[in-house]
């Protein structure tokens, strides 16, 4: 059996594929499957993806922005291209089904199953859906959403099935012990992580810089700052913070499976952008949070994420405009101080999280294949 996947843009598309692939090898017999990727070219995502079994295939994609930038003009013949591409492909692979998870690298392979008659799944992970799953949506037989069918937009009601975001179990199996050796953690204060999605944001990394001291003062921290950002960031810390102080930060570029895992683990809150796969993240390990949407995002996805986890009573939100360094200082110190709430967020959290999603999704795709 031969199972295709596609999603691209980010490494939220990338790690819920890795999550479901890992489940149906944990729980089925899978030597009758190969494991496909068609996407747009990342490195990361490929070694990912090729550490796991799964032959990966790299695709043109142009990204479709809903805002006037010149890349717009390029891009828009990126996408024929990869259509032609992706056809390509998918005809030589010949693949059972197709497993897309979404983002703008998932167009052309979704459009070109459906061209050549292949069985297609989606899964969608926000409250309001991208664009190459609203269009590929329409061949789909099924559409595996993350939050409620009441709150998810679009989707014909038939194609629905609510069951989570896919993550990877491991990361509910993280270690204190471990966080204290591979992040040199003093357990002195709180613990914060803090994530800015898997590119980093330069403007949490500003921001926190900003007030690096005083937060350094209450609380002990944890921050991804992206890929691109450490070296940066890294440097103006030495520079505002004492030697003394810097025993308390903890700067890392990219945090996934065992040293994430180890990372909320050890974390007492947790402040991140509000993309789908942090929130469920998040919510899995019972953790407080504090969301920072990311301003401008397609259809404002990750600010009606952001409230709609946020209603449930697990997070606050701050938008982009408020995210001020004395204000969040703030907020943060509000819920440290006050153990109760905290307790109440982490139990509407756990309330929320739906941690055997990868599972439900391997199981589908396998009984369809059967």
């Amino acid at each position: 059996m031969k199972l295709l996947f596609t999603g691209g843009g980010t490494a939220g598309h990338i790690f819920p594929i890795l999550a479901i692939v890992r489940e149906i090898k944990k729980n089925y017999s899978y030597d009758g499957f190969e494991f496909f990727y068609l996407g747009p070219k990342d490195k990361y995502a490929k070694d990912l993806l090729e550490k796991e079994g799964i032959i990966v295939r790299n695709i043109v994609a142009g990204k479709v922005r809903r805002y006037f930038s010149v890349k717009n003009v390029f891009d828009i013949f990126k996408l024929p291209v990869g259509l032609l591409q992706s056809i390509y492909y998918v005809f030589i692979i010949s693949p059972d089904a197709i497993f897309s998870k979404g983002g703008y690298g998932a167009l052309g392979p979704g459009l070109a199953g459906a061209i050549l008659g292949v069985p297609i799944f989606l899964h969608e992970s926000d409250v309001v859906p991208g664009l190459a799953n609203k269009i590929v949506s329409k061949f789909a037989l099924e559409v595996f959403i993350a939050f409620s069918a009441e709150e998810t937009e679009y989707f014909p009601e038939e194609k629905k099935l609510s069951v989570g975001n896919p993550i990877s179990t491991e990361l509910l199996n993280g270690s204190q012990k471990d966080a204290k050796k591979t992040y040199g953690i003093t357990g002195e204060k709180p613990v914060v992580l803090i994530i800015g999605g898997s590119q980093g944001s330069a403007r949490i990394n500003n921001t926190i810089l900003a007030n690096l001291p005083e937060i350094i003062d209450d609380f002990e921290v944890i921050h991804q700052t992206g890929r691109n950002n450490l070296d940066q960031v890294g440097k103006e810390a030495k520079v505002i913070l004492g030697e003394r102080e810097q025993a308390y930060y903890h700067p890392k570029d990219f945090l996934s499976g065992k040293d994430l895992a180890d990372a909320y683990a050890t974390a007492d809150l947790v402040i991140s952008r509000a993309g789908a796969g942090s929130i469920f993240e998040i919510a899995a390990l019972g953790k407080p949070g504090i969301l920072i949407p990311l301003a401008g995002s397609a259809q404002d996805h990750q600010v009606r994420n952001a409230y709609t986890y946020a209603e449930r009573g697990a997070a606050l939100v701050i938008e982009e405009p408020n995210f001020k360094p004395h204000f969040i200082l703030e907020r943060m110190r509000y819920l440290i101080n006050d153990p109760k709430k905290m307790k109440e967020m982490s139990q509407r959290a756990l309330d929320f999280a739906r941690p055997e999603a990868a599972k439900i999704v391997a199981g589908y795709l396998v009984s369809y294949l059967s």
